[in-house]
């Protein structure tokens, strides 16, 4: 480490939901956190479709950082209905939603967070490649370009491959034996208005033989959907589908839905740009670490877990907002703050990962969409059933 290396008394890796809310609850607090993204700008990659935000999780969160009632503002109406179908598109459950879960565009809420920090708290182009401790709490981070920089308080939340994790943990995520093919259709009340009318206003589960079509309308007029498969882990990688050849691609993945009604498969036969496969990896439920001075994790550096529990990013934030909190409630006392921070972590992140592993093996059971569908009468009680 030479002398001109520069020194970020706080700094986060990851410019996602959990780092920003994080920066920003720190930031209506007079204190600066600056934050190091890998990609070159906010608009290098799509940041995802929609996210139900929670009121005891994600909306307490956009509260602490003073940005609930923007957040209001951008939420996309009618976006809590569901509905769930069969391989037959037969509706087997419509809800029109309704509920305290309001909707919200990933990109709108990462955009807002980013709106709520003073101009230069986001590094772009900073991809880590690795941090080491120097003692007394410090770090030394390394990024892609050569450069290297110090910190008292470092915060992984650099996500599921995250770079900062191993200096307080061994855990690796591990494939769920799903793989999710990203795509979607633009327009779709004009160029796809069969599609629009099968998806709705809000999420679609069409699920059958332990696969399935999920998606979302989205607030500006596409629908965000996921092919889902049970396939091994080497799957999208392995050659048997060349996915550099949309249409290629197109082809083979109809194959995986050969006797499913003709609408269902039109979601697939129109989709428009690539398709692009995500396999789904966990963390183990109940992940958790010995605290190790001046390092700790947010989000899916912390606790990766399968979408189906809409937990994910509700938790995130959640930890962003948490881990401020417990940084502003010890002034000077960093390793306070962050046992304070941990102490509330493991415990609350648990339950929910378990029930969204419970959930991904419910949604792709042989008999789907029975499993789901059972799931949410629970949550709708005998006298609505």
């Amino acid at each position: 480490m030479s002398a001109e290396t520069p020194h970020h008394p706080i700094a986060v890796i990851g410019a996602g939901l959990a780092g920003l809310t994080f920066a920003r609850v720190l930031h209506t607090h007079g204190i600066d956190a600056t934050v190091h993204d890998l990609d070159a700008s906010p608009t290098t990659r799509a940041q995802g479709g929609m996210l139900d935000i929670h009121e005891d999780s994600g909306q307490t969160a956009l509260r602490a950082a003073g940005l609930y009632e923007e957040f209001l503002r951008i939420v996309h109406p009618g976006g809590e209905a569901m509905r769930i179908l069969d391989k037959q598109a037969r509706v087997r459950l419509a809800d029109e939603g309704g509920g305290d879960r309001p909707e919200v565009h990933r990109s709108a809420l990462r955009d807002l967070l980013l709106a709520g920090l003073p101009a230069g708290t986001v590094r772009w182009g900073a991809k880590c490649t690795g941090a080491r401790p120097l003692g007394d709490g410090r770090h030394e981070v390394t990024l892609a370009d050569g450069s290297a920089f110090t910190t008292d308080l470092l915060i992984g939340a650099d996500g599921a491959w995250s770079k900062v994790r191993p200096l307080v943990s061994d855990a690796v995520p591990v494939y769920t034996g799903i793989t999710f093919v990203e795509a979607h259709l633009d327009d779709v009340d004009t160029r796809h208005p069969e599609s629009a009318a099968l998806v709705g206003g809000g999420s679609l589960f069409a699920l059958a033989e332990e696969k399935g079509l999920v998606g979302h309308r989205d607030s500006d007029g596409r629908v965000h959907f996921y092919i889902a498969l049970k396939v091994p882990a080497d799957w999208a990688s392995s050659g048997g589908i060349d996915f550099g050849d949309t249409e290629a691609a197109r082809t083979e993945l109809l194959k995986h839905f050969d006797g499913w009604d003709a609408k269902l498969r039109a979601l697939v036969e129109g989709a428009d740009g690539a398709f692009v496969p995500r396999p789904l990896h966990v963390l183990p439920a109940g992940h958790s670490w010995t605290r190790v001075p001046g390092v700790t994790l947010l989000g899916d550096a912390a606790h990766l877990m399968s979408p189906f529990a809409g937990e994910g990013a509700n938790l995130a934030m959640l930890d962003g907002a948490e881990l401020a909190a417990a940084v502003v409630a010890h002034p000077g006392d960093t390793e306070s703050a962050l046992a304070m921070y941990e102490q509330a972590l493991f415990p609350r992140s648990e339950p929910s990962a378990e029930v969204s592993a419970a959930n991904l093996q419910i949604s792709f059971r042989p008999d789907a969409p029975q499993g789901l569908l059972d799931l949410m009468d629970s949550y709708r009680g005998p006298e609505r059933s």
